[in-house]
């Protein structure tokens, strides 16, 4: 994706050239003018001219100690956006809910004192009217505000006419439409500086991780939405400080634009998600130790040979599920005459499990082999019903 940089003060308009400080009001030049319209890609590229942002910070901004703590430590890393949560809602009451307006000074100083840009969660239109008030760079709608389309809207007109930066994150559950509705609110609401953050997703089953990653639906969402940044949180998908820089690098493997990661001077002792926030030391081995792979076109007539045998594959697997669908519904036809009920729970559990045990042999994970058979057989069930209907 091409960038642009910054052309003026968003503040105050008057500085037409391009740099951190206006010269005319002395402020941070990327900060919250009603009328800027740089894009966030833009903005974000100004930071970073490779396209890989790096935002990180603290769960939650917790003393005004441990926020430039943490912010003197990253400053020296390549981290241009600093974050930390104010307001921290959690599942259950009785916990840690943030220290509220009262922290958002401490960010004001970090900007000041370290340059960094700073960024804070919002969850309502009276978190806007205050982050604004504070001159907050750039905030981000967190998951459960995401799930919401009513908060959403709430939000996108407590917004409307400022076009600060944005990034929204997805929402608990694995639904697309969601997070690219998110979006679209904004949008229409004049929001144009976007980004989004995949966290991912809370599921019934058990995962090694406190969120599954479903990768399959910020895929979904970058082709959907491609000119939307998309960054990635291996904090909340992760759970655990030891599995964060593993999920780092399949994001970065999978062509992300940044990493948006939590970390705390005193991980241990944190008020908030303490399992899941690196020190800073561990996040600066983290980031020198990724593998980010640069964006070329490849051009290699092995790999051209190797897609091609995969469309092949692709195109003999899809003419195999027609004829298989096809005698579904000749078995649905018998079904009908016979007065048998469509749905066949044991021959269901006898075709799944066989195919269950024939995955590690062919080297297909238990998951990827439950979940195809789970679409097939759902669609084979319509295929019968429809029958039954005619």
């Amino acid at each position: 994706m091409a960038f642009l940089s910054a052309k003026f003060c968003f503040r105050c308009e008057s500085c037409k050239i391009g740099g951190l400080f206006c010269p005319i009001c002395t402020k941070l030049s990327l900060s919250l003018c009603p009328n800027s319209y740089i894009l966030m890609a833009d903005w974000f590229h100004s930071i970073f001219p490779d396209g890989f942002a790096l935002v990180a910070g603290p769960c939650s901004a917790e003393s005004e100690a441990q926020v430039m703590a943490v912010a003197n430590a990253l400053k020296p890393m390549g981290v241009g956006l600093f974050r930390a949560g104010v307001w921290k809602p959690r599942t259950r009451p009785g916990g840690f809910e943030g220290m509220g307006e009262q922290a958002l000074p401490w960010l004001q100083r970090v900007k000041c004192e370290t340059g960094l840009r700073v960024a804070t969660e919002v969850a309502s239109a009276e978190h806007v009217e205050k982050a604004l008030r504070y001159d907050i760079d750039v905030v981000w709608l967190g998951a459960r505000t995401t799930t919401n389309p009513f908060t959403v809207q709430e939000i996108a007109e407590a917004l409307r006419g400022t076009n600060v930066p944005v990034m929204v994150k997805n929402a608990m559950v694995p639904d697309v439409k969601l997070w690219c509705g998110a979006v679209e609110r904004l949008r229409n609401a004049g929001i144009e500086q976007i980004a989004a953050v995949h966290r991912g997703f809370g599921v019934i089953d058990e995962t090694t991780f406190r969120n599954a990653p479903i990768w399959r639906i910020p895929i979904e969402f970058h082709r959907q939405m491609p000119d939307i940044p998309l960054l990635c949180d291996p904090s909340h998908i992760a759970g655990r400080a030891d599995l964060v820089g593993m999920v780092a690098q399949q994001a970065a493997d999978l062509d992300f634009d940044g990493l948006m990661i939590e970390v705390h001077n005193d991980p241990c002792h944190a008020l908030s998600d303490s399992a899941q926030q690196l020190d800073p030391e561990t996040y600066r081995r983290l980031i020198g130790e990724l593998n980010h792979r640069k964006k070329t076109i490849v051009k290699d007539a092995e790999l051209a040979q190797l897609r091609a045998e995969i469309d092949q594959h692709d195109s003999e697997l899809f003419r195999l599920l027609s004829e298989r669908m096809e005698i579904v519904r000749k078995v649905g036809e018998l079904k009908q005459r016979e007065g048998t009920p469509v749905l066949q729970t044991q021959r269901y559990n006898q075709i799944l499990e066989r195919r269950l045990s024939e995955a590690e042999a062919l080297g297909l994970s238990h998951d990827f082999v439950k979940r195809v058979m789970e679409l097939i057989h759902e669609e084979a069930v319509c295929q019968q019903l429809s029958k039954h209907r005619e």
